[in-house]
């Protein structure tokens, strides 16, 4: 966003960036917002393909978002569940009505690609050590090791936890494919992603995410103060 040079040392510059948070913190409350968080991710790598940059990391931990829509009045940038003030809880909006951006962070072992150059890489670096090609000294493909790693956040931070996103599991399970060549390119993941959203009812989007782990107890008091919040949505579109 802009530079300027360092008070204290003059050899050195001071970059200034954008202010983000973890993208699920706080976390995820309807499908809808799933949904959404794998549309922006799915075309940020296209974009990033499409112009030969393959990430090699875009795992959970470096992806990040603008969460300013959620907190309209600011958080402590330190103490986030709390106002500027350091004091004062605060309560975020949600995200299926207060719609936010994603970012990818951290391209410190990204690669560039020239047209026509062959996209294989060595290396080992990077959060997620699942993908099977890493290796010291066998080559293998960035742009496929992207979809490993992205497929692999959808799937132990939304399949893994929650119920209902069981219609996302073809097209994870097919970015997760052990060997590279069985995997789709980001092109091909996002018109498959397109496919699924087209064939999804817009109610859907709106029902709440329910953890794998919740018990029953907590399961009927959860859904009966979903169905009370969206009766409550429902009540004001139509006042309005």
């Amino acid at each position: 966003m802009d530079f300027f040079l360092d008070p204290l040392n003059s050899s050195q510059t001071l970059m200034v960036m954008p202010y983000l948070r973890p993208f699920d913190d706080p976390e995820f409350g309807t499908i809808g917002e799933v949904v959404d968080f794998l549309k922006q991710t799915l075309e940020g790598l296209f974009f990033m393909h499409s112009h030969g940059v393959a990430h090699r990391d875009c795992a959970a931990g470096n992806i990040m978002m603008d969460g300013r829509p959620l907190y309209p009045h600011g958080h402590h940038p330190v103490r986030l569940d709390y106002a500027p003030d350091a004091i004062h809880d605060v309560h975020p909006l949600s995200r299926i009505d207060n719609p936010v951006k994603y970012y990818f962070i951290d391209f410190g072992i990204s690669s560039r690609f020239r047209d026509g150059e062959a996209p294989y890489v060595l290396g080992t670096e990077g959060r997620d050590k699942d993908p099977p090609e890493l290796s010291l000294h066998t080559p293998y493909n960035a742009f496929m090791l992207d979809m490993y790693v992205l497929g692999n956040v959808y799937q132990k931070e939304f399949l893994d936890k929650y119920h209902g996103l069981e219609f996302l599991q073809p097209l994870v399970s097919s970015m997760l494919q052990d060997q590279p060549e069985g995997r789709p390119t980001a092109e091909a993941a996002n018109m498959a992603f397109q496919k699924i959203r087209l064939s999804l009812n817009d109610s859907i989007l709106r029902w709440r995410l329910r953890s794998r782990f919740e018990s029953a107890p907590e399961r009927v008091v959860y859904d009966t103060l979903a169905v009370a919040k969206e009766g409550i949505y429902h009540l004001k579109r139509l006042l309005k």
